[in-house]
This record gives structure tokens, sequence and C-alpha cells, in this order.
């Protein structure tokens, strides 16, 4: 197996978490190298945080379950180390992680003082006995600890993986309550794993498609509170919301932000026809970017911000199609296998398109190029639908509805080798999930 290191420390620094990187060297191979086969997860081992506070064992336990919840990493429990390690300096030895077989080590000391809490760890290659780099620094509010542990994660797995991380990230839903038809539906925000969920909205009017912008501060939404769908976009820090299209004798759907939060891309409704339609957000000023008589829908920005992705029957049943960003030309169908394909998302990264499949009566989450080949199924289910892109291109998250009962919806992710198919943590019903970007 490849064990290479890729070493990167910028953070962005914010008030309400920091990140006092230490300069380090690549210093040695160690590295996951992710295919589409079977991993191996790498056994790594966390030496017992120093600390006296009761975060630091919430903490420690946080790094932990981000890792070894990618399904790529195995923590080797407390109850196998040799080692007993007195302070945060304490040199390694080596000799005592490799009897346990660990590959990787992480240390690590968590201190606070009044409000603050601050997180030092180090990365350590067990196998060819070197330090991955000299260590980092986090410090946040103490009731915030949370994110500092997702950031040490993010850290860990960017080093042993060459990939940019995605723990420390936001992810918009919709939590569905009552009886199968009578949903009461309302517009949250939590972190990835399914903690600190904020309430952004009631359950007093319908909401769907919670689209988070690039920068994570605004969300763009589908409200029926003028009986008619209509989009709002809703500043996250505020709570506060504005409209951006109005009912009338139209109706507006499935909003997405352009990768520079510039432009949006919906779905327009007249006389039983749906189009794509691009509108500025700061002047309200709209264009149809397709008009047929075909129906066109959930239409999706490439990273660059060239391309649109979207759903159209114009061949007879549900594909896919791409076009230019201006619009202005013909759309390239890229989909052409048995069964219908919709709800199309581009990479973060680029290189994919995630969407819905329904062949025959299951429904799958699958990924393709985005010339529509190397098309690949990801899952299988009663229903599946609506995916969503973490960060790092890695991981989609996307609803799942099981036979029987009240049909409740439920939020699960999946890699994107097919592989670590798991639910998200939550007590309610859940549907429509929006990753956000990586945190600063």
């Amino acid at each position: 197996m490849i064990r290479r290191l890729t070493l990167a420390l910028s953070l962005g620094l914010t008030t309400a978490l920091t990140a006092a990187p230490v300069l380090a060297q690549d210093s040695g191979p160690l590295r996951i190298e992710i295919t589409d086969g079977v991993v191996e997860p790498m056994p790594f081992a966390i030496a017992t945080f120093h600390g006296t506070d009761e975060v630091t064992g919430l903490v420690q336990n946080l790094i932990a379950a981000d890792l070894t919840g990618t399904d790529l990493f195995r923590e080797i429990p407390a109850s196998a180390h040799l080692a007993r390690r007195d302070s945060f300096e304490e040199p390694v030895t080596y000799e005592d992680w490799r009897a346990i077989n660990a590959e990787a080590l992480v240390t690590g000391e968590v201190s606070v003082e009044g409000d603050i809490v601050s997180v030092r760890f180090r990365l350590f290659d067990v196998v060819s006995g070197q330090p991955l780099g000299d260590g980092m620094q986090m410090q946040s509010a103490k009731a915030d600890w949370r994110r500092a542990a997702h950031k040490v994660a993010d850290q860990v797995y960017a080093r042993l993986t060459g990939e940019k991380a995605y723990f420390d990230s936001r992810v918009a839903f919709v939590q569905e309550t009552g009886p199968k038809d009578a949903r009461r539906k309302r517009l949250g925000v939590m972190d990835y794993d399914g903690a600190n969920i904020d309430w952004l909205t009631d359950d007093a009017a319908l909401v769907l498609s919670p689209r988070m912008s690039p920068d994570g501060n605004s969300i763009l939404y589908t409200s029926f509170e003028s009986g008619f769908p209509q989009i709002k976009v809703m500043d996250v820090a505020s709570v506060t919301s504005r409209p951006l299209t109005q009912s009338g004798d139209s109706m507006a759907f499935s909003p997405r932000f352009s990768p520079d939060g510039r432009w949006i891309v919906y779905s327009l409704e007249k006389a039983g026809n749906s189009d794509i339609w691009q509108m500025d957000p700061s002047s309200g000023a709209a264009r149809a970017l397709i008009e047929s008589p075909a129906i066109e829908t959930s239409p999706s920005y490439s990273p660059d911000g060239s391309q649109i992705v979207f759903e159209s029957d114009r061949s007879g049943s549900p594909q896919l199609y791409t076009m230019p960003a201006t619009g202005g030309v013909e759309p390239t169908r890229i989909s052409f296998a048995e069964g219908r394909y919709g709800t199309p998302v581009w990479s973060p990264l680029g290189d994919l398109i995630a969407f819905t499949r329904q062949i025959g009566e299951k429904f799958h989450i699958g990924v393709m190029r985005a010339d529509g080949s190397n098309e690949k199924i990801l899952t299988e289910s009663f229903l599946d639908e609506g995916p969503t892109w973490a960060p790092n291109g890695r991981v989609v998250m996307f609803t799942r509805v099981t036979p029987g009962g009240d049909g409740e919806p439920r939020l699960h992710s999946v890699d994107i080798t097919g592989r670590n198919m798991r639910p998200l943590d939550l007590s309610f019903a859940a549907s429509d999930p929006a990753w956000g970007p990586l945190l600063p």
C-alpha cells in the first residue's frame, strides 16, 4: 500500500476559532492511497490527551469519531496501549506503538483559560519513526470546542490522505414531522455529523430544497409561505430572510448559487411548463437560460461557474444535460442508460456529477463524469434521492425513505467508491440535505 504525506498548514483566522500553525516539514512516506477497491483502514492510536478540564476527553473522542467515521482509519483502543505519556512534550517511544501495530499516532493537550480552550496536537509516522510536522494549536471559545476538535481531525485526515477534509463543515436540511399525508417542515442547519442544530424557520409554512451559499453565510430555499412556491434567501447569522421571486402566475423552485455567489439559477414554472432561469439576487434582474416545451429543472453549476447540469424530459423521459452557464446553445445530453435521472449536482472538484436514478421500482444515488462516462451506482433502496457533496468531493449525503409505516425520510451518507454507507445520527426525520463549505 502506498504511504505518502501531503502536508498543508494554512488555516483561515476568525474570532470564533483561530489556528496557530508551527512551521512543518514533510518527513517521510505515509499516505493512504484511496481507490475504488477495498481499502484496509489504517490503524492509528490517539495517546490520552493531557489536560484537567472535562472538555479534554470530549475533544479526543470527537477527533477519533471523525477519523473512524470515514472507514479509512481504525483506532487502536487505549486499553491496548503500552506507552503511558507523562506530558505533551515527552518524546515518542516508537517501538511501543509499533508493537501494537499502530501506523500513525496522534498526541494532544487541551488547556482552558476562562472561556477559551486551546488544543495542541502532533501527528507521528510510527512506521518510519518520524513526526509529520511540528504540530499545530487551535483556539476557540470553550462552547465551540467541537470546532477545535473538527479542525484537528481535518488536519490529520488531510496529512494522511493528501485530500482536503470536511469535518468542520455545516449542512442545511429540512426536518419533517407529522403524518405522511400532512408533513410539517422546518429549515435547520447543523454540523456535518448532526450536532449543534440551529433552527432557522418554524413549521408554519412548508419549506423545501435549502442550498448553502459558497461562503456558508446564506441559504436559498423554496417557501410556500405565500401559498405558492417562492424562492427566498436567508442570512444565517441574523436568521432573516427575503423573497427573491414573487407569487403570481408562476412558481419558482430548485435554486442554487453560482460558485462566486453572484448568481442563482433556478426553475420557473409557467402554464405547466418549467424552464431554467438565472437571477442576480442583489438586483432581482432575471432572464431565461432555456425556454422550451420540455420540463427542465434541478440546475447546478460546475465549480468554475462555466457550465450548468440539469434535468430535462426533452428526450421523452427525465435525463441529464449540460450547457454553458450563459445559455444560448443547444444542451448536450450526458445520461443514456436505462431509467429516469434527476437532481444532478456537480462535485466541488469538478470531476463528477452526482444524481438520482430510478430503475424500475428502485431508486439509486450514482456518480458519473461530466461527459456522462464512467457511471457508478453507489446505493439502491426503495427511495434514495437528492445527493449533496462534502466540501472535498469524497462523500455524498442524501435522503433515504424506507417502505412501511409513515415512510419517514432519514439522512444517509456514502463514499464515492460506494463504501461506508451510514445513517446520520439524528433523532427525527429529515430530508433535503445541502452541504456547505469547509469553515474558515
